[in-house]
């Protein structure tokens, strides 16, 4: 079996070289220069956090890369693929303004932003992979388009895979409104009668016909639905939610299919970095973020996927949870925070299924710069 490496950086700095200095070191050693050429256009893909929340990536950290990137005369951008939910970054309209309110502006960031996915989530390119619950992915197009893609994830923990790392940033993170709807749920998404008002905007808006009003109150022809998921965005009551699927491993398999789909044609066009910092018990989705699990560790650059997820995890492992987190079991060093969060979630699915369909290796060798 094939060992990859995993670069890392812990968080200690000196006068003579500071976080953002030592981000571009670690790029560096980590492959930047191979994956990128002058002219290309690259894709850094973020999760920007939902308004309230406060452990995403700091935008300070997001601008020597971007720099760096300039330096090498490649044209970057900032971009993220609007949510399934209606939360404060369910279009696009609302997800720039979320980005511009968490620190991400343009004269912060130095580079601009793009929703990959369109102003409702409905800009995609059908991607064919083929795979066992896969067949055609929906991913957002600019993200397609892009000829280099950098991936920045915030490492912590998440309800559905156990954790969140480069893995959903990548599957899930850069799927259209469809594409995350096929990953959740194998349903059409389901009407909440008693929030429905009849109101008709949802058939209004459904290129499909597939909503009609039945006594006073919208239905959903499964038969007709294509799962777009933008009648969840468009109801004013919020009574059109997911069916969400109850098999975890599954959702974890397809999310892992997904990134095959997102780097499909960019596999030697890709980088990705974990960051261990924050790491909070759930996802940046949340409009708050919990109290980190463990102390902040630092962060990883590697040019396999599937590694760097992998190393991520032990070395989160390895730590002592930190005391007045949510973490109630399985907190010495050595043992399973993740389960110790989430006990019925076996994480390790993703990664296993994600080496076994190709996208990368579950052995690594962690080089410390």
């Amino acid at each position: 079996m094939t060992e990859t490496k995993v670069y890392f950086t812990d968080l200690r700095t000196t006068f003579k070289e500071n976080l953002p200095a030592k981000l571009i070191r670690l790029v560096t050693e980590a492959g930047l220069e191979q994956v990128i050429a002058p002219r290309n256009l690259v894709a850094l893909k973020l999760h920007f956090g939902e308004k309230g929340n406060t452990a995403f990536i700091r935008p300070l950290l997001v601008r020597p890369l971007v720099e760096r990137l300039k330096e090498l005369k490649t044209l970057p951008f900032l971009t993220d693929a609007n949510t399934l939910y209606a939360g404060t970054r369910g279009n696009s309209v609302a997800h720039l303004d979320t980005a511009v309110q968490n620190g991400f502006a343009p004269s912060v960031v130095n580079a601009p932003l793009i929703i990959a996915d369109g102003l409702r989530g409905a800009s995609h390119s059908r991607v064919k992979i083929d795979q066992e619950y896969i067949q055609t992915a929906y991913i957002g197009k600019d993200i397609v388009e892009a000829d280099c893609l950098i991936s920045m994830a915030h490492f912590k923990g998440h309800e559905l895979s156990g954790f969140g790392g480069t893995l959903k940033n990548l599957g899930m993170g850069c799927a259209s409104r469809k594409g995350k709807l096929a990953q959740h749920s194998d349903l059409s998404p389901k009407v909440k009668a008693k929030k429905c008002e009849g109101c008709g905007a949802c058939g209004e808006h459904c290129a499909q016909n597939a909503i009609s009003l039945e006594d006073g109150k919208a239905v959903i022809d499964p038969e007709k639905c294509v799962g777009c998921g933008e009648c969840i965005l468009i109801c004013p009551n919020g009574a059109i939610d997911v069916q969400w699927n109850a098999d975890i491993a599954l959702f974890q398999k397809k999310m892992a299919e997904y990134t095959l789909a997102v780097l499909k044609g960019k596999s030697q066009k890709a980088l990705f970095l974990n960051f261990l910092t924050d790491i909070s018990p759930a996802c940046d989705c949340y409009p708050h973020s919990d109290a980190p699990i463990v102390p902040d560790i630092g962060i990883l650059a590697s040019r396999d996927p599937v590694a760097i997820d992998q190393a991520a995890v032990d070395l989160i492992n390895k730590q002592a949870a930190l005391p007045g987190s949510s973490l109630s079991r399985h907190t010495a060093p050595g043992e399973d925070k993740f389960r110790g969060v989430y006990p019925k979630i076996d994480w390790s699915v993703q990664l296993a299924h994600a080496e076994t369909i190709g996208i990368g290796h579950r052995d690594y060798t962690l080089v410390a710069i």
